[in-house]
């Protein structure tokens, strides 16, 4: 492409020939073209469900009823589930930005559920000697046993026990996006949906079906 072959030529100069790279004049680089985001209908959003399960069910839930991206998802923790106002606080999104959305009547049934499950596996870790959670560096720092907090925990602990490969410590991380988009792939197969859906796509199903 036009912007590969404009780097190509600056490499060239500054790693073969040595040669700083002056004034490139009126030169306008190839702007990238912009795709059409995928949106499923209501119906197909339906059928995609109708092909999900279990903990799997409740993230599509959220992607689409609250507009979550799929990691803002997974980091989900539970001091930023509001039941009784109904909104979850996404931390440190897009842009490093923070913000509220909604929490959906037809999900909060199986959030519950989900935050119970958790609870119980963080008391066996903490039994274990293993129930410190990785927490952001100015809050690590701040409070010594905030690690072990349950308001800490993640929404949607991994089934395994990891190191953490910042500091060496076992501990439980959140579940893999990878196994979510996985999920994904297969229901939109199952379902037999033409259209080439992802966990993105639910977030644009979500801003598009409140129009």
């Amino acid at each position: 492409t036009q912007n590969q072959a404009f780097s190509a030529i600056v490499f060239m100069y500054k790693h073969l020939l040595n040669q700083k790279t002056t004034d490139i004049g009126d030169y306008i680089r190839a702007k990238r073209s912009q795709k059409i985001p995928v949106v499923l209908s209501k119906d197909e959003v339906q059928e995609l469900f109708k092909h999900l399960t279990g903990v799997y069910k409740l993230i599509a839930g959220l992607l689409y009823g609250s507009g979550l991206r799929i990691m803002e998802c997974m980091r989900l923790r539970i001091k930023d589930v509001d039941f009784k106002y109904k909104c979850i606080t996404v931390r440190d999104g897009k842009g490093k930005k923070d913000r509220v959305t909604m929490l959906p009547d037809k999900i909060t049934h199986r959030l519950n559920l989900q935050i119970e499950k958790a609870k119980i596996i963080h008391h066996q870790d903490l039994n274990d000697g293993v129930g410190t959670i990785y927490l952001p560096f100015a809050i690590e720092g701040k409070y010594k046993n905030a690690g072990k907090d349950w308001r800490w925990q993640y929404v949607l602990p991994a089934p395994n026990l990891s190191i953490d490969p910042r500091t060496g410590i076992k501990r439980r991380h959140h579940l893999s996006e990878n196994r979510m988009q996985k999920e994904i792939h297969k229901a939109v197969i199952k379902s037999g949906l033409t259209k080439s859906a992802s966990c993105h796509t639910l977030r644009h199903c979500f801003a598009t079906h409140l129009l």
